[in-house]
């Protein structure tokens, strides 16, 4: 051991606090499986696998609510202040070593009974990669002699290495890539390929190397004493819970509201000692298909990292089968009391030495859509886990996974297929080839697809792999950071294909006699490993029997209706096909831009200077609004059709471009003289367009644009009404913000109604409501309500007017105030509950309060988001209505809210 006077003290005693340090393994286990929030989810299922008998490596675990003291207490400080734990909390941390050190005879430091330590990171929420591991902590000259005597001189070496290598990179902020270095340089000069090939010597030389890679990084020795070791590498652990990857992934993965992340230290076990040692990942189910089988990979005679980092390529489970059985059968043992006790697929990491299994972790697995459907289904089956359990059991993002496109014909490529990988992610990715991360957001920060092109990933990598469509590895397993972290996205991943060379010097890939470089289009096929040149057509996904299930159980249980936002009979078909209830939004501004005669009628209307010209252009619309309404009523028929009548400010049917193009292409729609045009142009421009003259202004001032369009509704359900369908329309005016308003359009719709109706004789049931977008209307939603039969909320312009951001311009400033915690999320996507949500709940309390029958929907985009969609549920809304393919997704989210 080291001299006393070199031995790290600590930090001074500590103060009367609750427990921060918890113990885990056989005989004691301070912690259980449902204290994620406080000992992360690491710990607590290190501390459930001991209680219920499993091989776990004993230790303790540092709680998420000292990881929040240390943030708090290094905010305090602020810049220059130092880094140092919470008050006390060094001496609870040496009192449990203590304990550990008893129970195992071995001492950190003491080089006669040496104990090495692992220190894990492990939040409540998993984050695979994220976060910061250092393994064979306790190394110094003394203990690694100490340990040679007993366990061999290669191993002993061989962990040295590994542990300068790693604390150096995370405790010590040295890149990884100085000592990757060194080793490269030795296998090129000793003509070896692997690792282990390096015999007692070159490790000796290698391990003096290492440390003269501190000395030139940071111009001191590394810490020797162990103690010292494990209080920075604590600090470390702590430290990476605000690093810009970890930060980043909470961004992405919208994980809020955590403390920080809990510290694992455990006793090391050692895969590296032989061949009868190797360390190995996997997952009790297919995680890609869902297919119950143990899907895993184990590498003999390595370290953990080995197979999470993709160091080496490593081997499927089933070798470890045939070199170690016994453990392998107590594995598979292991794993049938896990999914038992857990009733979850489960993602496990395990370590076998000199032939003895030891269980390092359980979490519950990352899976895609496809496996996550087919798990919850055979669950069920099993008799494992009920319906309900089912559906908690698949989130939303597995949904929306399942509806992503898939090549047209996968056979049509066979001849373009350049390279295999291991199929790490499936799903289809075209896009254009990029080598770094920071490429990858730029580019498709400008709306292009990309593929990222990496010989590995790491986790500062994370923000480029979210902005890629699909990913491709040189190397890296089934289990690699890059396949896992994709599979958890959806996103379409190839890995460890060996036979791509990258160089991010030149930004190039050679495949065989090809180079590649970036920019050039590249397929993959994330379901077979396939790597395929140039740009594939994708073609929509269709549901799965397996989904059809299980989404026939999400509708017994949620109490929200799912409408769809649709404009074509196409879309209606669609939604319905995907489960949709009705049509909660039909926008009627898209019907004109769907031809040019469409469009050029309506420019017509548009500079019509009297109502006599307007109608005349509002007589060619209608035959073509009234064909799309035939079209959407026979599409859901049976089903409730609500339709908008005209919302957007007239500037938007205008041709873009300059001046003289615009003008000259209107002269060619509406027969006038460039000066009437001018005029015309002048007199409708806007200063706040998004503020101005749309919605029911529109049709007040031009009441027979909402006679036309009321007229094609009246007629198109008649007509559909005498095919033999039944037909339920629901006229919505947009933007009102008295009751004046909603009284005069209502006013224009009965007239019309009246009179077609006694044109046909034949009379049709429908409903006129009103859109509440303004928050005047909010406020005085009772009044409203007294008029309209139904509130459908425009949460997209609700929005808008209420935080008063332009959904246009908000892209200047709202990366920023995300990134400064000013906003948790963009407000267009997720909903704003505080604030906007406080406007929904008064709406449709005080419009129940005048109309107790009044129905209430949502037909904003944030209808298909699942937090918006639970608020919705809570708040009583009757629907919400989204886009078609986001329809299963908020059943899902509707079932969930139900539940909870």
């Amino acid at each position: 051991m080291a001299p006393a006077s070199h031995r790290y003290q600590g930090d001074g005693p500590a103060p009367e606090t609750t427990q921060r340090v918890f113990h885990f393994g056989k005989g004691r286990s301070d912690g259980n499986k449902a204290m994620k929030d406080l000992l992360g989810g690491k710990g607590a299922n290190l501390a459930e696998m001991a209680s219920i008998g499993l091989s776990v490596p004993p230790g303790f675990t540092v709680s998420t609510e000292a990881c929040r003291q240390y943030q708090q207490q290094q905010q305090e400080l602020g810049l220059g202040g130092g880094r140092a734990m919470p008050p006390g909390l060094w001496d609870e941390v040496v009192a449990a070593l203590r304990v550990l050190e008893r129970a195992m005879d071995s001492g950190l430091g003491d080089p006669r009974r040496p104990l090495l330590l692992s220190v894990r990171s492990g939040a409540a929420v998993s984050m695979p990669g994220m976060m910061d591991t250092v393994l064979n902590l306790g190394l110094n000259d003394q203990v690694v002699a100490g340990l040679a005597q007993r366990s061999g001189w290669r191993f002993a070496y061989d962990s040295y290495r590994r542990f300068l290598d790693m604390f150096g990179n995370v405790v010590m902020d040295i890149p990884h890539a100085l000592f990757e270095e060194k080793l490269e340089a030795m296998k090129v000069a000793k003509g070896l390929r692997n690792d282990t090939e390096l015999d007692v010597k070159d490790l000796e030389e290698l391990v003096a190397q290492y440390k003269n890679v501190y000395v030139v990084a940071k111009g001191e020795n590394y810490p020797s004493d162990p103690k010292k070791q494990l209080h920075l590498a604590i600090l470390a652990v702590f430290d990476s819970w605000d690093s810009a990857r970890a930060k980043k992934y909470r961004s992405i993965n919208r994980i809020t509201g955590l403390k920080g992340t809990a510290v694992n230290v455990q006793c090391m076990v050692f895969g590296n000692m032989g061949i009868r040692s190797g360390t190995g990942v996997l997952f009790t189910r297919n995680p890609s298909t869902g297919e119950k089988k143990l899907y895993g990979e184990f590498l003999v005679n390595a370290q953990g990292e080995d197979v999470v980092a993709g160091i080496r390529t490593p081997q499927e489970l089933d070798a470890m089968k045939e070199c170690m059985p016994e453990p392998y059968a107590e594995l598979v043992a292991n794993c049938k009391i896990l999914e038992s006790h857990y009733k979850e697929m489960m993602d496990i990491e395990f370590t076998v030495q000199a032939n003895r299994l030891w269980m390092l972790q359980c979490r519950t697995g990352k899976r895609t859509g496809k496996g996550a459907v087919k798990i919850a289904v055979d669950m069920v089956n099993e008799g494992l886990i009920d319906h309900r359990s089912a559906i908690k059991m698949v989130e939303p993002r597995h949904l929306d996974q399942l509806l992503h496109p898939q090549f047209e014909d996968p056979l049509s490529y066979e001849d373009k297929v350049i390279a295999t990988g291991l199929p790490a992610s499936p799903g289809a990715a075209v896009g254009q080839i990029v080598f770094t991360a920071v490429d990858a957001e730029t580019w498709y920060s400008q709306g292009k697809s990309v593929v990222l092109v990496r010989t590995e990933t790491s986790p500062e990598d994370v923000g480029g792999m979210h902005a890629a469509a699909g990913i491709l590895t040189a190397r890296g397993g089934m289990t690699s950071h890059a396949a896992v972290v994709a599979r958890g996205w959806g996103k379409c991943c190839v890995a460890g294909c060996s036979s791509i060379h990258v160089n991010d010097a030149e930004k190039v890939v050679v495949v065989g006699d090809q180079v590649l470089c970036e920019g050039d289009w590249l397929s993959l096929n994330g379901s077979t490993g396939d790597v395929i040149l140039g740009k594939l057509p994708l073609s929509p996904p269709s549901l799965s029997a397996d989904l059809e299930i299980f989404l026939s159980w999400v509708d017994e249980v949620k109490q929200i209706k799912v409408m769809v936002n649709a404009d074509t009979p196409a879309d209606a078909l669609t939604g319905r096909k995907n489960g949709a209830q009705g049509i909660g939004l039909c926008r009627t501004e898209h019907m004109f831009f769907s031809s040019d005669e469409r469009i050029k009628a309506m420019r017509q209307m548009i500079m019509a200077d009297s109502a006599e010209q307007r109608q005349k252009a509002l007589d060619l619309l209608l035959p073509y609004q009234r064909v799309d309404f035939e079209g959407i009523f026979r599409a859901m028929a049976g089903l409730p059709v609500t339709i908008r009548l005209l919302d957007p400010p007239l500037h938007e049917f205008l041709p873009e471009g300059n001046i003289e193009d615009i003008v000259h292409m209107l002269s060619c729609h509406t027969n006038s003289t460039h000066e009437e045009i001018l005029a015309r142009i002048e007199k409708i421009s806007e200063v706040n367009p998004m503020l101005g003259f749309r919605g029911c202004r529109l049709g007040i001032s031009y009441p027979e644009l909402t006679a036309m369009q009321a007229c094609a509704i009246f007629e198109a359900a008649i007509a559909v009404n005498d095919q033999g369908f039944q037909v339920f329309p629901e006229i919505m005016v947009p933007l009102v913000g008295t009751p004046q308003e909603l009284e005069q359009q209502m006013s224009v719709i009965h007239q019309v109604a009246h009179k077609v109706f006694a044109n046909s004789e034949t009379t049709i049931r429908y409903k006129i409501g009103s859109m509440i977008e303004v928050p005047r209307a909010a406020l005085i939603a009772d009044e409203i309500a007294e008029l309209a039969e139904f509130f459908s909320f425009g949460t997209n312009d609700l929005t808008q007017m209420t935080f008063g951001y332009s959904r246009d311009d908000v892209s200047k400033f709202l990366p920023t105030y995300i990134s400064q915690g000013i906003l948790q999320h963009d407000p267009f996507e997720v909903f704003d509950q505080k604030g906007v949500g406080e406007l929904v709940k008064i709406a449709t309390a005080r419009g129940r309060r005048s109309r107790p029958d009044l129905e209430v929907g949502i037909c904003g985009e944030h209808g298909g988001e699942p937090s918006s969609v639970a608020f919705f549920a809570k708040a009583g809304l009757d629907y919400v209505s989204c886009s078609p393919f986001r329809v299963p997704i908020a059943r899902l989210a509707a079932a969930q809210a139900a539940l909870e």
